[in-house]
Parts: C-alpha cells; structure tokens; sequence
C-alpha cells in the first residue's frame, strides 16, 4: 500500500492528526493519499489517555518505519514517494493534551496552538472522520476527506480495539510484530509449593486468554535425568526457564503464563543444597521487574504424589518459604484459594475477564489492567 509513482501537488504542506490506535490499514490508505497531494505532510500522533502498552511515540515510530525506504541511511526522512513525512508524537505530560472525549472545540484549540508555536501553517487537513471539515476551518486550511464511508478500507481503530488479534490482516507488519512483542506482551507468574495446582492453572488461564503457557523447566530436566539434577543444574535451569519464556512471547496474545521462575529455583538451591550461586541469586531479584503480575497458589487442594514431588509434609513449609521469599524481595503478588474455576475467578478480578482483556491493555497505567 505504499506507492512509488507520485502525482503533481496540489498544496505545499498538509496535516494529518489521529490517535492511531492502532495504526491500520485504513491510516495508511489515508497518509498515501495525502502525500500525493503535498509537497511534505505532516503527520501528529497523541491520545489522552496515552496506552502505556503502545505510547504516542511508540505509535509514530510505526509510521516512521513503514515508510522509510528500505536500507536507507540513519536519519533518513520517511516518505510517501517524492513526499516528506514529519511524524511527531504529542505526549500527554509534556503537552496539554486533552483527553479523549473532550469536546471538539478543546482538540483543534490545541492543535491550532502547537502549530502556531512552531511556527507551522498547513494548507489543507486530511481526514476520515467527521470532525474534519471543522477542524480545517478551524486552523484556517483546506479539507479533503478520504474514504469516510470505509469503502476502501472496511476497518477501523473501534474493530480492531475489538478484537486485535482477529484483524491482523488490516496490521502491517511492523504493527503486528508490536502486538508480539516484550514490550506489548504480560507475562505473569504462577507460584507456590509442589501440587498445588500451577500447572493445571497456567493451562486453564492459557485457554481462557487465548494465549500460551511456559511450562516448569526444572520439572522437566528433573525427569529427563531421572531425579539426579545436582546443585550446577540449578542456574542451567532458572536460564534455560527464561528463554522458553522469550522463545514464547512472540505466541502469546495479551498474556503468556508462566509456571515458576528463577525466584523458585533459587529457594530450591538453599533448600537442598544451602547455598546458591550468586548468579542464580541475580536472576531471582529480576522476578521483581520481569513479571507484571504474581499469583501465589495455596495448598488447599488435594496433594497428588507423581513419584517426584516431595512429602505432603513438606507442602505447606514450602508455601511458606515462598510466601517469605517474596515478601523479602518486594514482589506484590495474590494468593489464589478454592477449586480451579475459584481460582480462575480470582485472576480475572485482577488481570480482566478474558473477553475485556483489550481494553484493560489501553489504559494509561499498566498496573490498571482489568
């Protein structure tokens, strides 16, 4: 959707402003238009609240990326064929912002004055939305409107908020791959003592979110050496539990749910051997920083002995332990009790109910979601 031929303009600079939430199908068709009519074109980007998940400036790198040509050197300007794009992304924080449903007037005041402190002077708005011919009057240029009826390109930002994932056909690229993404993409963590349900959790949440799970390493070297892992394997496997994790987020949607982490394997460490690498040590501290959200399972149902696990005994002083562990190292966490659909009930009361799990990801604090 990015043309090569350009055709004569028609004014020297236009303006396009949105919130691009996200960027589709529908914005690019919008921007090629516009610069085949002007010389440069001017492209503001901001939304109050600003997504925390995909900022204003994340927003604009989008269009930044998809139109500078491939290969180019470092600096190099994106354009729509001969025409210059000027992506600027409008903070909330920076600038007063207003918010989203904030009258017309408010919006295209503050447009009108962030043009004039540049100084710049558009001669014509781009738009596809009814608020463009007032908003042209307003800062004293022309109107073209573009695809308004969605004929072209039957999509918009409403649909796509609805169901993001669904309407990868109307993402570049670019976009998608933002949607996939460490920076998009919540891990959350499920622990507690052996037999107390992670596994089965992390499966179940997997399922409701329409997302995928990282398994317990260790359990699985565990097996793999028949019971016989040793103090060195440790660290091998609070590393190698990491890397599932990166080797999953670019599968997850929304959410990827993990079984234990490092946090764990260090208090095992002690446990068996009283001691633990200092590296391992390391890794358990960035559980602080790592995981969006920790869930703590309580070992109120049934023990199940498999042949691996240690005695029923020892369950709830190792709940107890984790419990510790995470107090000691300042990780917030939620204690899940009852039977798997309770406990699914519990983390839906923090993370969202499954199907609003969209709209929880665009507010503007990521500790808010749901």
């Amino acid at each position: 959707m990015n043309p090569t031929s350009t055709s004569a303009a028609s004014w020297p600079i236009g303006l396009v402003v949105g919130k691009f939430l996200p960027f589709h199908a529908g914005h690019q068709l919008l921007l090629e238009q516009a610069a085949a009519r002007v010389q440069d074109l001017y492209v503001l980007v901001y939304s109050n609240p600003d997504p925390a998940t995909m900022d204003a400036e994340t927003r604009a790198s989008w269009i930044r990326q998809i139109y500078t040509p491939a290969g180019s050197e470092p600096g190099t300007p994106p354009r729509i064929g001969s025409t210059v794009l000027h992506v600027v992304a409008l903070p909330v924080g920076q600038l007063p912002v207003p918010p989203n449903e904030a009258d017309d007037h408010s919006h295209r005041e503050f447009v009108r004055r962030w043009l004039r402190q540049q100084p710049l002077r558009p001669d014509v708005v781009f738009a596809s939305e009814d608020y463009g011919p007032g908003f042209a009057a307003h800062i004293g240029a022309e109107y073209v409107g573009v695809d308004p009826a969605r004929t072209t390109v039957p999509i918009s930002g409403t649909r796509i908020r609805e169901d993001l994932y669904g309407h990868n056909a109307f993402l570049h690229p670019v976009v998608q791959a933002h949607f996939h993404s460490p920076q998009f993409i919540r891990k959350i963590v499920l622990m507690g003592a052996e037999s107390t349900g992670k596994s089965t959790l992390s499966k179940a949440l997997a399922a409701a979110y329409g997302t995928v799970w990282v398994h317990e390493y260790g359990r699985t070297l565990h097996e793999e050496k028949n019971g016989a892992t040793d103090f060195d394997d440790l660290l091998y496997i609070a590393h190698r539990h990491r890397e599932l994790e990166d080797e999953a987020v670019p599968h997850a949607r929304h959410f990827l749910f993990v079984d234990t982490n490092a946090a764990t394997t260090a208090q095992f460490s002690y446990f068996y051997y009283a001691r633990c690498a200092p590296e391992l040590m390391a890794l358990a501290a960035e559980c602080r920083q790592r995981y969006f959200h920790t869930f703590l399972c309580a070992p109120d149902i049934p023990y199940e002995d498999d042949g691996w696990r240690d005695p029923e005994a020892l369950r709830d002083f190792h709940h107890g332990m984790v419990a510790m562990q995470l107090d000691m190292l300042q990780i917030p966490y939620t204690l899940l009790t009852g039977s798997v659909e309770e406990r699914l009930q519990q983390v839906y009361a923090v993370l969202g109910e499954p199907q609003n799990v969209l709209a929880s990801a665009l507010t503007t604090d990521p500790r808010k979601w749901g």
